[in-house]
C-alpha cells in the first residue's frame, strides 16, 4: 500500500499544479488571461497574411509575447520544480534500490521464440515548426497521429488507396491550420476541438468557433465499408475539410 501512494506523487503534484494556476488567475495574476488572449491573437492575426512585413512582425511579437508571459507564471515556475523533484526522487530510489541481476537456468530444448514486429513508416513526424503534406504523387496510406506546434498540416486522400473498413487521422497543432481533401464517394466524420478559429467541412462554414467543439459526419458514414475519422485539436487555426 505504502508503494502505491509513493507512485502517486506525480498525480498530487498535477493536481496541485492545476489548483495553483487556478488562484494565480483568480487572485495573483488576474491579467494572465488577457495576456493569453492578446498573445493569441497577435499570432492569429499575423499567420493571416504573413506576405506583409507587418503582419510577419507582428506574429514573431505575438510569440515573444506569449513566451514572456509563461515564462512568468508562478505556475510555470512550479511545472519546473515539479520536473526537478520528479527526478531528484528517481535519483534517490534508484540510490536505495540497486539492480539486481537474476539468472535463470533453463533446459537446452526449450526455446523461446520473439513475436516478429513489422516496422511502418509514417507520413508524418512530430514537428515544432514548419509545413507538412502528403506527397504530390501517388503514395501508400498509413493512419495518421502526429503532434505539432506550429505549422500547416495539408493531407490529400485522392493520391493513395484507402484500405477497407476504418481510417484514422488524428492531428493535435498548437497554431496552424489543418486541410483535408477527401474523395467524392467517401464518407467521412470530424472531431474538431479548438480554442480560436474557423471550420469549413465541405459546405459547412463556421467562422466563429471560440473554446468549443464540433462534431459532424456525413450521412452514410456508419453503414460504410470505407470511411475516414477525423480527430483534430488546435488553440489558434482552422480546419478546412473539401471533396476533390
Amino acid at each position: 500500500m505504502f508503494k502505491n501512494y509513493k507512485n502517486d506523487y506525480i498525480e498530487w503534484l498535477i493536481i496541485f499544479g492545476v489548483v495553483l494556476l487556478l488562484l494565480e488567475i483568480l487572485f495573483f495574476n488576474k491579467g494572465l488571461i488577457f495576456s493569453l488572449f492578446v498573445a493569441g491573437g497577435m499570432i492569429y492575426l499575423g499567420r493571416k497574411k504573413q506576405g506583409r512585413p507587418r503582419r510577419k512582425w507582428l506574429f514573431y511579437g505575438g510569440l515573444v509575447f506569449l513566451a514572456i508571459s509563461v515564462f512568468n507564471m508562478m505556475t510555470f515556475k512550479f511545472l519546473l520544480l515539479a520536473i526537478l523533484l520528479h527526478f531528484f526522487i528517481q535519483f534517490l530510489n534508484a540510490k536505495k534500490r540497486p539492480n539486481k541481476i537474476t539468472v535463470e537456468l533453463s533446459k537446452p530444448e526449450q526455446t523461446v521464440h520473439a513475436e516478429t514486429l513489422i516496422q511502418i513508416k509514417p507520413l508524418f513526424e512530430n514537428i515544432f515548426l514548419g509545413q507538412q503534406k502528403t506527397p504530390l504523387g501517388i503514395y501508400e496510406w498509413n493512419d495518421v497521429n502526429i503532434q505539432a506546434g506550429i505549422g500547416d498540416t495539408v493531407i490529400d486522400l485522392s493520391y493513395t488507396m484507402l484500405p477497407k473498413g476504418e481510417t484514422i487521422i488524428f492531428i493535435r497543432n498548437l497554431i496552424g491550420n489543418i486541410q483535408i481533401l477527401v474523395p467524392y464517394d467517401l464518407e467521412v466524420t470530424v472531431n474538431h476541438s479548438a480554442v480560436i478559429g474557423r471550420t469549413k467541412v465541405f459546405e459547412n462554414q463556421n467562422s466563429k468557433l471560440f473554446n468549443s467543439v464540433f462534431q459532424v459526419k456525413t450521412p452514410g458514414y456508419d453503414a460504410a465499408e470505407q470511411k475516414v475519422k477525423i480527430f483534430t485539436s488546435l488553440i489558434v487555426g482552422n480546419i478546412e475539410v473539401s471533396r476533390i
